[in-house]
């Protein structure tokens, strides 16, 4: 089975790695779509802190990953889907609902997000320890 899933895997923390350990457990290869900068600009009004090559490379590196690729746009994903022939698509439930067109061509799956981590919170902290 291929789990394929997304994200932006900025300032790298123990929820998006427990998250890709909980993804990689439903099937036998991940597919990771880590968000371009532009995507991110777009989506956001803000680049990562992380340039995209170097959020790529961090999630290549992770043993439950087995694929990475750079998701460039939100109304491919179908399209990143279907070309890595995945059977699963796995999301935080953060986006719960928002991916269920997909479930014609995949089964979708929101899992729980880590209590009291986010790329947000974990920037917020960082900026008060300065």
């Amino acid at each position: 089975m291929r789990i394929i899933t997304f994200g932006t895997y900025d300032v790298f923390h123990i929820g998006h790695l427990n998250l890709l350990k909980r993804a990689r457990a439903f099937g036998d290869e991940l597919y990771v779509g880590v968000s371009s900068d532009q995507m991110n600009f777009t989506k956001k009004s803000k680049t990562p802190i992380y340039p995209q090559q170097e959020r790529m490379e961090i999630v290549a590196n992770l043993r439950c990953v087995d694929h990475v690729f750079l998701e460039e746009s939100m109304e491919k994903k179908r399209d990143y889907i279907a070309q890595n022939k995945a059977d699963i698509l796995v999301m935080g439930d953060d986006w719960a609902g928002r991916f269920d067109e997909f479930k014609d061509i995949c089964e979708v799956i929101y899992l729980p997000r880590t209590q009291g981590i986010s790329t947000t919170e974990t920037i917020e902290r960082i900026r008060r320890y300065e």
